[in-house]
């Protein structure tokens, strides 16, 4: 009886432990944190970005895309972001579907690499 007890109870740990992530190769991996403070990324934000996105940040009709439902955004890391908003997107760019020119930076080269990266730490706490 001992003996029975005893394998049930390997087995049990062995379904428990397997059920802990033991190869989750099919479980997505979780994003890495972000790298800015979206505390100081929210009047970066407002005060360059508003502009186009608009300051809920759905974007504005012709000018900004929504970035709460940026398939874009969610796809990217945010090294990738961040080099995109370094350079921008000019309009003859074959991705840019509104035919305006987000500029370098937003517009505003005053922004460090931090700035950007809280930017883009606020954006993260926005998507839906």
């Amino acid at each position: 009886m001992r003996k029975v007890i005893f394998v049930g109870v390997i087995v049990l740990l062995a379904l428990v432990i397997a059920g802990c992530g033991g190869g989750g190769s099919e479980e997505e991996a979780e994003p890495a944190p972000s790298q800015g403070d979206a505390v100081a990324g929210e009047p970066l934000f407002n005060s360059t970005c508003s502009a186009c996105h608009g300051p809920d940040a759905k974007g504005l009709p012709n000018l900004g895309k929504d970035l709460t439902t940026s398939d874009f955004l969610k796809s990217q890391t945010d090294d990738e972001i961040h080099a995109f908003i370094l350079i921008g997107r000019p309009i003859d760019h074959p991705e840019n579907t509104q035919g305006v020119d987000m500029p370098p930076k937003g517009g505003n080269p005053a922004l460090s690499d931090d700035d950007i990266f809280d930017i883009i730490a606020y954006l993260r706490t926005i998507e839906q």
